[in-house]
């Protein structure tokens, strides 16, 4: 199953290592959206689907927590799952982060696979038995 992705980091370089490195772990985009500040993704998600949100804490205009407190405080998109993905490692940040309704959080730098493994645990994984079900009872002949 492929989902729309969408990366907010105020560093065009580290968007582009988040891209690469969710293509890496073979996890399955429809669509891989960016923005530079949470102002820049809240105005793309108005217009785009959105199954999960990657965003960094430092940024300008609008940093990570102001972000997800905004996404959580909507009807529409608070159940979208938020991941964090910073260099911020302090304990009480995170916490902080996880309180407000991030679904999980990274520490820069981090590898393929856990980026995979998170979004797996957030997401699901389909098997090839539920996405492809080959039984033709369903079918009108």
């Amino acid at each position: 199953m492929s989902y729309s992705i969408l990366i907010v980091d105020d560093s065009l370089p580290m968007r582009s290592v988040i891209k690469r490195t969710l293509r890496a772990a073979g996890y399955g985009t429809s669509e891989l959206l960016e923005a530079a500040n949470g102002q820049e993704a809240l105005e793309l998600m108005k217009n785009s689907w959105v199954d999960i949100v990657m965003t960094d804490y430092n940024m300008p205009v609008m940093d990570g927590l102001e972000f997800i407190k905004t996404i959580k405080s909507n009807e529409l998109s608070k159940d979208i799952p938020v991941v964090v993905i910073s260099t911020e490692g302090n304990a009480s940040k995170i916490k902080e982060f996880m309180d407000c309704g991030a679904a999980g959080y990274i520490t820069k730098p981090f590898t393929a696979e856990v980026i995979r493994d998170l979004i797996v645990d957030i997401l699901g994984e389909v098997s090839y038995e539920e996405a492809f079900d080959d039984s033709d009872e369903n079918f009108d002949f």
